[in-house]
């Protein structure tokens, strides 16, 4: 099949690409290579890529033609870029026209093609609110713009869906880490700080968090399970992430204890809008798709921690 990876360059975006080639898909990547993190990071995802034969063109879905620069014989759209996570750098109107309007291009793109394309939306946990623990029919309650834009591009996904004008299909993932995870992120950041004897900036109050921590090959297993389940996947949304909960202070102490040292933390004040609590609650997935994380917090570090010693 040939299948189209919107924000192939990012990190959990790359890892789907790979996967779905090694499946035997052709896939064509896009990515705007937002200055959001560095891009030399995403430069470097896309080098992996094209090293399997995977392209990733420089299209901004808000701006580009995207039925002159894409075929209009795709199959499936997975649908990964975004404004992401809680940041005080962004402002309203970056997650409104990265999440909403973005979406919405692509949306318009995939109602023109001849044959429309089954639509994968990568949806998150911030959707739920403040403590996201709660199967997928608990009314969300999203609590920063990251959270709410989110909500609003998976509905107007699922809205086409409802109209039988599409069939789709969205999956919110739980606390995402691994090889590749973004420099802003959790486990990026210790380990940086970990190996190059740098103070760790932890949020007041964040040490006590509760995430469903779950390595990235389990959340691209579930994101492609919904190969040959289409007829009963159109129209739901799906929940990915281990169900084995940790604190960011349990975080902290395995990433010290696969390097060896102690890290130093820095006390930052507390980051409106972050979640107090994240559990996947993952029993439709595993019931309707055979879905089984399996990897621990440990090996899946280890797996990081090599990654970012080759890299940087």
């Amino acid at each position: 099949m040939k299948l189209l990876v919107t924000g192939a360059a990012g990190f959990i975006g790359s890892h789907t690409a790979e996967r779905l080639r090694e499946l035997g898909h052709e896939v064509i990547g896009i990515d705007n290579f937002s200055p959001y993190y560095d891009i030399a990071l995403k430069k470097l995802n896309a080098e992996a890529l094209a090293e399997k034969n995977i392209e990733v063109l420089n299209l901004d879905l808000r701006t580009a033609d995207l039925a002159e620069r894409l075929p209009n014989d795709l199959e499936y759209i997975f649908h990964f870029a975004a404004q992401p996570g809680i940041s005080s750098a962004c402002t309203f109107e970056d997650y409104f026209s990265n999440n909403i309007l973005g979406t919405q291009c692509l949306i318009t793109f995939a109602e023109s093609l001849p044959k429309k394309p089954y639509f994968i939306n990568i949806a998150t946990s911030s959707i739920y609110g403040l403590e996201a623990t709660f199967p997928e029919n608990v009314a969300p309650k999203p609590a920063s713009w990251y959270g709410v834009t989110k909500l609003a591009a998976e509905q107007l996904v699922l809205a086409k869906t409802r109209e039988k004008k599409l069939q789709a299909t969205s999956f919110r993932l739980f606390s995402v880490y691994g090889p590749r995870e973004r420099p802003d992120k959790l486990y990026t950041r210790l380990i940086d700080c970990g190996l190059n004897n740098k103070p760790f900036p932890l949020f007041d109050g964040s040490e006590k968090h509760l995430r469903s921590f779950t390595y990235v090959q389990d959340i691209v297993d579930g994101i492609v399970s919904v190969f040959g389940k289409e007829e009963i996947c159109n129209g739901e949304i799906f929940n990915l992430g281990t169900e084995t909960e940790s604190t960011t202070a349990q975080g902290i102490a395995t990433v010290e204890e696969i390097l060896q040292t102690k890290i130093t933390t820095e006390m930052k004040p507390p980051r409106a809008g972050d979640q107090s609590r994240t559990k996947a609650n993952i029993d439709k997935a595993r019931k309707l798709l055979n879905y089984n994380p399996q990897t621990t917090l440990k090996e899946g570090l280890e797996a990081q921690t090599e990654w970012f010693k080759n890299n940087f």
